[in-house]
C-alpha cells in the first residue's frame, strides 16, 4: 500500500533546514514533492562534508523523496513554469521572506483567486501580524530570540548557549508538517484551500513555554520562570567509574528503588524526599546524591542494576555507537542506499509505523536539476 499522502503534490519553495525536513516528511508519507530551485541550488547543498559538489551530507539528509527542478522564478518564463506546477499541485510551501514573496507575486493573496483549492503554507522567523514582521532569521538567532539560548545557559548568570543542533528548524518543521496535513483534512471536509503561517518564533515560544513558563503562569506570579528539575546544575549525564550514563528516577517508587540500591534506603522516609511535590523543591539535593553514588561503580556494572530496578537510564552514545545500537539495528532503522552518485549512504530511515498506508523511502536526494526535462517537458506537453 502507498504511504498516507500518497496523491497528494507539493511544490516545495523552501532552503537550508526547516522547510526541506518538513517537506521531506510530507514525501515519507507518500506525497509527490517537487523541490524549486535556483541555478545555484539551495544553499544547504554547498556546506561540508561533501563527496561532490552540491550534494553535501545535510542535503542528503533533508531531501529523499522529493523530485528537484530548477526554475527562474524571477524570469517571467519561470513565473509561468511555476504557475503551472501550483495548477497541478495541492501545497505550496515556501519559507522565503514574507516580501520577497509578495515582490514575486508568489502571496496567498495573488494565488488563491486563480488556485481556491491550494494549501498553502508560508514559514519564516516571525508572523506578519507583529512588528518584527520580514525579519531575517535563522536558527541560531531563534534559539535567542525564543529563550532557548538562555535556558541552556543563562538561568544561573552563565552565558547563554545554542544548543548543539538545529533545534529551532527541526522543531518548527514538525509545526509546518502537522499544520499541512491539518489543513489537507479541512479541505477534505469541505473547507477548500487556506493559508498557513507558521513563524518560528511564535512556535518556539510555545514549544518551550509548557514546562518553563513556571512561576509566571499565575497571575501575579508564583515563582520565576525555568522548571527547576531541568535548570539544577546536576541534571546532566553523570560520571561513573569508567564513563558516563544517564539516570533519572522520577516516580516515587522508582526513587525509593533507587535509595535501596544505592544502599541508603531510609531516603525514602526523608519528608524532603517523600512526595514528588516534596522533592520537586529539592531536585538540586536529589541530583547531586545522584552524581556522588554513580561514580562508585562502573557502567557495565550500573546498566545491569538499574535495568534489574526498573529505574529510567541510558547510555551516553555517540553517532558511532548509534550505528551498531542493537535496538535501532532490530528495527531497521538505519537505511543503505546506493545513491546514483553518490555512492553507498546510510541513513536514518522511518521512526514511525503504519499499519495499513507504511511510508517508504521512494526517491534518493536528487541531484540539482535532476527532475526538470522529466517535470518541465510534462508541462510543455500539457500546454
Amino acid at each position: 500500500m502507498p504511504g498516507p499522502l500518497h496523491g497528494i503534490q507539493v511544490v516545495d519553495m523552501t532552503s537550508v533546514g526547516m522547510g526541506p525536513m518538513a517537506t521531506q516528511m510530507l514525501g515519507d508519507m507518500g506525497a509527490d514533492v517537487i523541490k524549486v530551485e535556483s541555478a545555484d541550488g539551495d544553499v544547504f547543498r554547498h556546506v561540508t562534508p561533501q563527496r561532490h559538489a552540491g550534494m553535501s551530507h545535510t542535503h542528503l539528509n533533508l531531501n529523499r523523496n522529493k523530485r528537484s527542478v530548477v526554475i527562474d522564478v524571477k524570469s517571467e518564463p519561470g513565473r509561468r513554469q511555476l504557475d503551472a506546477l501550483i495548477a497541478e499541485a495541492d501545497v505550496f510551501i515556501t519559507n522565503m521572506r514574507a516580501p520577497a514573496v509578495r515582490r514575486l507575486g508568489l502571496d496567498y493573496a495573488s494565488l488563491q483567486p486563480r488556485f481556491p483549492n491550494l494549501v498553502y503554507c508560508a514559514c519564516y522567523g516571525y508572523s506578519e501580524r507583529g512588528p518584527y514582521a520580514g525579519r531575517a532569521a535563522v536558527d541560531d538567532t531563534i534559539q535567542a530570540v525564543s529563550g532557548l539560548a538562555w535556558l541552556q545557559g543563562g538561568t544561573e548568570g552563565q552565558a547563554p548557549r545554542y544548543v548543539n543542533t538545529v533545534a529551532a528548524d527541526k522543531v518548527v518543521a514538525l509545526y509546518v508538517a502537522n499544520a499541512v496535513t491539518s489543513a489537507l483534512l479541512a479541505r477534505e471536509r469541505g473547507a477548500g484551500g487556506q493559508a498557513i503561517e507558521v513563524p518560528m518564533f511564535e512556535c518556539m515560544v510555545a514549544f518551550l513555554a509548557p514546562e518553563h513558563l513556571a512561576g509566571l503562569t499565575f497571575v501575579p506570579p508564583e515563582g520565576p520562570a525555568g522548571y527547576a528539575r531541568l535548570l539544577n546544575e546536576y541534571r546532566r549525564p553523570f560520571r561513573t567509574r569508567d564513563g558516563y550514563i544517564s539516570v533519572v528516577p522520577y516516580t516515587t517508587p522508582q526513587w525509593q528503588r533507587f535509595f535501596a540500591l544505592t544502599g541508603h534506603p531510609e531516603m525514602a522516609d526523608d519528608p524532603r524526599y517523600r512526595t514528588l511535590n516534596s522533592r520537586s523543591r529539592h531536585f538540586s539535593e536529589l541530583y547531586r546524591y545522584v552524581d556522588a553514588v554513580l561514580a562508585e561503580r562502573g557502567t557495565a556494572e550500573w546498566l545491569d542494576l538499574l535495568a534489574t530496578a526498573d529505574i529510567p537510564f541510558a547510555p551516553v552514545n555517540d553517532f558511532e555507537a548509534l550505528l551498531a545500537d542493537p535496538h535501532l539495528r532490530a528495527v531497521g532503522f538505519w537505511r543503505e542506499s546506493e545513491h546514483p552518485t553518490e555512492g553507498l549512504l546510510v541513513q536514518p530511515g522511518l521512526p514511525v509505523s503504519f499499519s495499513a498506508t507504511p511510508p517508504d523511502i521512494r526517491r534518493h536526494p536528487p541531484n540539482l536539476g535532476e527532475h526538470t526535462e522529466e517535470i518541465l517537458g510534462k508541462i510543455h506537453k500539457g500546454a
